[in-house]
């Protein structure tokens, strides 16, 4: 199997981010009003690309598991050449993103750094490693689904994450049984010009803007907002 993976592994390391640095909390005892801020059918799951992963589309798979499978060992996410996974997640429209849901193990295949890049999707294991991530995340060892609360002020228009398992606790591969997502969800608007008719505060106003419009001053769909 093809992944790109081209950098070598050894003997290079990066430095602490310090506070970046957000630690799991465990809420696998959650109850069912808490779900109201998951995010999932918002997951554009037809295009989530992960690289060396074992098996092919198994990072979509594990983020299609239902909350109400996260405890499922199948299917799993495994890596391939090394302890490595680069996963990218697009969405349907605009996120705020509250939190990663994960469930791993206590076996040292757990992932152990978790980088996450806001709005990204032009990235590698060589560019991750690189740039600079929006923030740091650290993954514990457990059976349960672990909640890892982001810097809310950091992720609040998000189309897309990706996210680079940098290191696990000591296996040759990492292991991965579900995925999730917690935040605010906002569907993409693709009305702008009639809300501006709608607010024409004259007859006037409103022959201004819509000679406007016919020039094409006011096109561009979601991109002229």
């Amino acid at each position: 199997m093809s992944h790109e993976h081209g950098h070598d592994h050894s003997g290079h390391s990066h430095g602490d981010h310090g506070d970046d640095h957000v630690h799991a909390h465990d809420h696998s005892d959650e109850t069912e009003p808490a779900l109201r801020s998951l995010i999932w059918k918002q997951i554009d799951f037809d295009n989530i690309r992960t690289l060396n992963e074992d098996e092919p589309d198994a990072g979509a798979h594990i983020v299609q598991k239902a909350y109400q499978q996260r405890m499922e060992a199948e299917p799993e996410l495994t890596s391939d050449a090394d302890e490595q996974l680069l996963m990218f997640v697009p969405f349907t429209g605009v996120l705020k993103l509250h939190a990663i849901l994960i469930r791993a193990s206590t076996s040292s295949s757990c992932p152990q750094t978790l980088k996450v890049y806001h709005n990204r999707d032009d990235l590698d294991f060589t560019t991750a490693s690189d740039l600079e991530p929006t923030q740091t995340l650290i993954v514990s060892q457990t059976n349960d689904v672990q909640e890892i609360s982001v810097k809310r002020a950091k992720f609040g228009n998000t189309y897309n994450l990706t996210l680079f398992v940098e290191n696990n606790y000591g296996d040759d591969v990492t292991r991965v049984y579900w995925i999730g997502f917690k935040g605010e969800f906002t569907e993409l608007n693709r009305e702008p010009i009639e809300v501006l008719y709608e607010k024409a505060a004259n007859p006037k106003d409103h022959e201004l803007i819509a000679g406007l419009g016919e020039k094409g001053a006011l096109g561009g769909g979601r991109h002229g907002m």
